[in-house]
């Protein structure tokens, strides 16, 4: 990419301390990974009708079989504004059902249906071409996904550390 800074200049940079140049920060350097992963998913998952949201959350579904809404919401780090409008999209589609806990009424359990189940053999290859998009050995994608869980776990500490400012 054009504006992109090289070694010497990431270097020069830092040893004046001008950090607010977008190049330096690691953030953006996940953002546009995590978009250019978005576009092959956009193109993988065509067919089968789910965006990339969509199948994160069925993938979860065939591994727990069923969960609670809010539990789902955890794992995927979605709040309910975002995950209900995509489970009533799902369930109009007629991937899961969701059903509320008698007992308690705020309580819902989400599951897939049998054509949800169904879609689990047609999206099959779906993480084998992506792998293979991602240009890494097992090994290195092994790595960078424990390398990314490190980060993850160190921002959600610093997230807690540092006070909100208003």
């Amino acid at each position: 990419m054009g504006g992109e800074l090289s070694a010497d200049d990431t270097a020069g940079a830092a040893e004046t301390g001008d950090g607010l140049m977008l190049d330096l920060q690691l953030c953006f350097d996940l953002l546009k990974a995590s978009r250019a992963f978005n576009g092959v998913y956009r193109n993988l998952l065509g067919a089968s009708g789910l965006t990339y949201p969509q199948y994160l959350t069925m993938m979860t579904l065939w591994e727990h079989r069923e969960m609670q809404v809010k539990q789902l919401g955890e794992v995927l780090r979605l709040d309910s504004g975002t995950l209900s409008p995509l489970l009533k999209r799902l369930e109009a589609a007629g991937l899961v059902t969701r059903e509320r806990n008698a007992a308690d009424e705020r309580s819902v359990t989400v599951r897939p249906t049998a054509d949800g189940q169904a879609l689990r053999e047609r999206v099959r290859e779906v993480p084998g071409q992506i792998m293979a998009a991602t240009g890494l050995s097992p090994e290195q994608a092994a790595d960078l996904r424990d390398r990314l869980r490190t980060l993850t776990d160190s921002l959600d500490t610093a997230a807690r550390t540092y006070p909100a400012s208003d």
